[in-house]
């Protein structure tokens, strides 16, 4: 019983090292990005260097109101060279006619359900191989900006290139919610890490990646996290993966609790389903003794925030009776990381309403909660998020900054 009993103590001893480590993460990434003096360097467009062709891949899946938008705002990009293939799931095109040659609509003859699949489709009928391709969702909408500024990063010899999501709305309570976990997410995952030199994670849309890299991923999986594989692999693939602060696109935020349930659900589901390559990728890192993987493949491996805090809180209640001194030192990593989260929303907010949202943070814990009983629902559905907004680029515009 006494050997039980010390490896139980061991084993939680581990797992409090690791709730310690993901939890104190963030404050010195914080305190290393400004030691750093911030994203100074920049990538800019260079007309005499290569001018990259960019394949710009937009799947809709049964609702095609939003890509008139995205293709008018694709339109209007100072940056020339591009195709966009609008891949027209299971929806009706009637309305979807462009006499822009650059615009491609393409309906398959048989539904899909999948955004691995439509991206595929997309491939399959390119009128010609691009340089890079770039993945999007239909509510999507990028500043006139984004290519030439996107160019630029491709020109300094980055092969993969996550760019700048900001919210196309923020006039809810979970919008701005869901905003607010964006930002916080944007800056240690991405705008730190790409000031330090390391490989910044990826998003589902927004993602542009040189053409011949993304042949490499073989997906047997169609359902759900193909961002995830595609991170894991590309990380794999090339010394860094970039994030271009400049390079913005605009996303739909969820605006009710319901759908920000099923939002998450699908993330939680999609986190489990792609373990393996999170560990593969951390496992790599510490063979290839680089530290971007390293920190990308534990980021993979960190457990959706709703899980992490229920190991914290039983970890705080294991702590008092094994060893009570040691719950000064989660209270100070407890304040430490509120602290840092409220300055990551302070400084790195674009957009309005966003300090005011963080007294509604409960109502997002408890969504999170009723997430994570619903997880057997993304097992072989498809969970769509619903979309609302319907807007142009040139109304947005209006009230952001450029």
């Amino acid at each position: 019983m006494e050997i039980v009993a010390q490896i139980l103590l061991v084993l939680f001893y581990i797992l409090s090292g690791i709730i310690a480590f993901y939890f104190s993460l963030p404050a010195f990434l914080f305190i290393a990005y400004f030691l750093k003096g911030g994203l100074k360097k920049k990538f800019s467009f260079s007309t005499t260097a290569k001018q990259f062709e960019f394949a710009a891949i937009i799947t809709a899946h049964q609702d095609a109101r939003f890509v008139a938008p995205f293709v008018d705002s694709f339109i209007k990009q100072i940056y020339p060279n591009f195709k966009v293939y609008v891949v027209a799931d299971d929806c009706d095109i009637t309305d979807l006619n462009f006499d822009d040659e650059r615009i491609v609509v393409l309906k398959p003859e048989v539904a899909l359900h999948s955004k691995i699949k439509s991206i595929q489709y997309a491939i399959d009928h390119y009128v010609n191989e691009p340089d890079v391709m770039i993945i999007f969702d239909s509510d999507n909408l990028v500043h006139p900006n984004y290519l030439k500024n996107l160019a630029g990063y491709f020109q300094q010899g980055f092969r993969v290139v996550q760019t700048h999501m900001l919210s196309k709305n923020t006039d809810t309570t979970y919008s701005q919610l869901d905003s607010v976990g964006h930002i916080y997410y944007t800056f240690f995952e991405r705008k730190a890490k790409m000031a330090l030199g390391l490989s910044s994670s990826i998003l589902g849309l927004g993602i542009s990646l040189d053409y011949n890299l993304y042949k490499e991923i073989n997906y047997k999986n169609t359902v759900g996290g193909f961002d995830k594989k595609l991170q894991a692999k590309m990380a794999m693939l090339v010394k860094q993966i970039a994030f271009a602060d400049d390079a913005i696109v605009y996303d739909e935020k969820v605006e009710d609790a319901a759908v920000m349930e099923k939002q998450r659900t699908r993330w939680i589901w999609s986190y489990f389903s792609h373990i393996k390559e999170s560990w593969q990728l951390t496992v790599h890192g510490f063979k290839t003794l680089n530290l971007g993987r390293i920190l990308l493949g534990a980021t993979m491996l960190r457990p959706p925030m709703i899980i992490l805090m229920s190991l914290l809180f039983a970890v705080l209640v294991a702590t008092f009776f094994i060893n009570p001194l040691l719950l000064f030192v989660w209270a100070g990593i407890i304040v430490v990381y509120v602290l840092v989260f409220i300055l990551t929303v302070a400084t790195q907010s674009y957009q309005k309403g966003m300090m005011q949202s963080l007294k509604f943070i409960p109502l997002l814990i408890v969504s999170q909660f009723k997430s994570l009983l619903k997880i057997k629902k993304a097992r072989n559905n498809f969970l769509k998020t619903e979309h609302k907004k319907v807007m142009y680029i040139d109304e947005l515009l209006k009230h952001e900054r450029p």
